[in-house]
């Protein structure tokens, strides 16, 4: 396999024409000939540098509105030839075929046309044909020729050809080969799974995902893990299309934490009010409402001081300077809101290890999408939890029903648990957590790890009480037995909220109306393991 391959002729089209000119002017001077098609060779007559049409070379014009334009063995036969087999070069000059040693393509914006809403003509028209064959001939032929897909890697050529005298090592047409391959399958995956959804195919025979390397990360969940984070193209707001203002690189167990508390402050719209959600360890240790971000974030902290001493905090309004000074009165690894003014910015500079990422807003927890985890030999893929559950959809079970204020409390916490690992508990009193239990292997565990934490809190602010008297209390999945609801009961809970379904619901309804609780039933579990 040859090591330093010549460039000597550079097949140009591309949809993206950022960095064009200058790339092909950079080519031209090193006496590189070009050869481009359709838009790209008329962006570069107008530059003033000389082009050959691939329609002059392959001998047929574009045709069919420029779906067939490529796809010519003057073309693939330029591409694929080896240059050191005396077969392969008998068949180009025996058929007129010149060889190509750089391929610079990107392709048809598919994935920003269906992001904008296109309809389903549109999309298929923006589903490239040419330039994925084309792509993928030049990598498999990466013994001799370079393929270049991404406007990142003009630079990283031109260098090269500077460094190696107009040639390229076979390592480095290697790496841009490995690219290109990564390209098409994206390409390919973002088509198949879009098809999937514009045909309802809910579990399509093959599934693809893919994503562009958005960060390497010093580890994984721990030191001797490696590990990369990548992005998926969506525009859902949250960290992966954050923009970090300032602090150190974020780790893989600060992207996962964060991506955690934002996805639950999103639940609470700025129009009913400030609200903090606080995350340690991908669960929510203290949740508020307030009048103003920073008395929301003195409640979620009251929750759990203890745990949300490192942890990661997500406002779902712009960080202003009161909640900014509040925040660092403790050490704090992450904030993440939806904007940030000067002040508060200017004032979180003086941390500088703490990380600040702003969005352009918060994420819709109804819209649909999927979610996927790995398993031994497989995947498991599903849609992400979207439910939701307002006022009207609670049925009462027992003999009293909540107040108004109950309801309130009910639904804060319903939304809470959503977002705690199972088996979960929140209990809530006027709009902030109380006490959570979350990741336990029976619910009571839960019940009474929540209570205690309570209790806990309640000693160290100097309260008479436990703030769990008064409380509603959030289960995301039925109670089997009525011990959890009991337990509920002593730790001082008035209401509860669960989906209901357990054969033994009779029971807990029954030990609810003992115990002059009042519960509703919603219908919808939020397991999430």
């Amino acid at each position: 396999m040859t090591d330093l391959a010549p460039l000597r002729r550079a097949l140009i089209s591309v949809s993206d024409k950022t960095g064009l000119i200058d790339l092909a002017k950079a080519l031209a001077a090193r006496d590189v000939a070009l050869v481009s098609t359709g838009g790209t060779a008329r962006a570069l007559r107008a530059a003033g540098l000389a082009v050959q049409d691939v329609a002059d070379l392959t001998g047929y014009p574009e045709m069919m509105d420029g779906r067939v334009k490529t796809l010519h063995p003057a073309v693939h036969g330029g591409l694929l030839a080896l240059r050191e087999d005396e077969a392969h070069i008998g068949a180009m000059k025996a058929h007129g075929i010149a060889p190509i040693d750089l391929l610079v393509v990107n392709l048809y914006p598919f994935e920003e046309t269906v992001a904008r809403g296109a309809d389903y003509a549109e999309a298929v028209e923006n589903i490239d044909i040419g330039g994925p064959a084309m792509i993928r001939a030049a990598a498999k032929n990466h013994a001799h020729v370079t393929v270049v897909t991404d406007p990142e890697d003009y630079l990283p050529l031109l260098s090269e050809l500077d460094a190696q005298e107009g040639r390229t090592r076979l390592s480095f047409r290697q790496t841009l080969a490995q690219r290109a391959y990564a390209r098409t399958a994206a390409y390919d995956a973002a088509v198949s799974t879009w098809m999937a959804g514009a045909t309802g195919a809910a579990a399509p025979r093959r599934r693809a995902f893919a994503g562009t390397l958005a960060q390497t990360l010093r580890y994984g969940e721990n030191p001797h893990q490696a590990a990369a984070f990548y992005r998926d193209g969506t525009d859902r707001p949250g960290v992966a299309t954050a923009t970090q203002l300032q602090g150190k690189e974020l780790s893989y167990n600060n992207i996962n934490d964060t991506d955690a508390a934002f996805e639950l402050v999103s639940e609470f719209l700025p129009a009913d009010g400030p609200a903090c959600v606080i995350v340690k360890h991908a669960n929510p240790c203290g949740v508020a409402r307030g009048a103003t971000l920073a008395e929301a974030y003195a409640r979620a902290h009251d929750c759990d001081r203890t745990s949300a001493f490192g942890g990661i905090v997500a406002l779902n309004g712009p960080l202003d300077l009161a909640t900014a000074q509040a925040i660092t009165e403790i050490f704090t690894e992450v904030v993440i809101a939806p904007g940030a003014n000067a002040d508060a910015i200017a004032h979180f500079a003086t941390r500088k290890n703490l990380r600040l990422l702003t969005t352009p807003g918060l994420a819709n927890p109804a819209a649909p999408g999927l979610a996927w985890r790995q398993v031994a030999g497989g995947f498991l893929v599903q849609d992400r939890d979207n439910g939701a559950t307002s006022a009207e959809d609670l049925r009462v079970v027992t003999q009293r029903p909540p107040t108004e204020a109950e309801i309130a409390d009910l639904l804060f916490a319903w939304k809470v648990a959503k977002h705690v690992k199972s088996n979960a508990i929140v209990y809530a009193r006027d709009g902030a957590t109380v006490g959570i239990g979350a990741g336990q292997m029976s619910r009571i565990d839960s019940t009474r790890i929540a209570a205690q934490k309570a209790r806990d809190m309640a000693e160290k602010l100097g309260l008479e009480t436990a703030p769990t008297q008064g409380s509603v209390v959030a289960s995301d999945a039925f109670f089997p037995f009525a011990d959890g609801l009991v337990a509920a009961a002593e730790a001082g809970a008035t209401a509860i909220i669960q989906p209901g379904g357990s054969m033994r619901d009779a029971d807990v309804i029954a030990a609810a109306d003992a115990a002059g609780l009042a519960m509703v039933f919603t219908g919808q579990r939020h397991f999430r393991h």
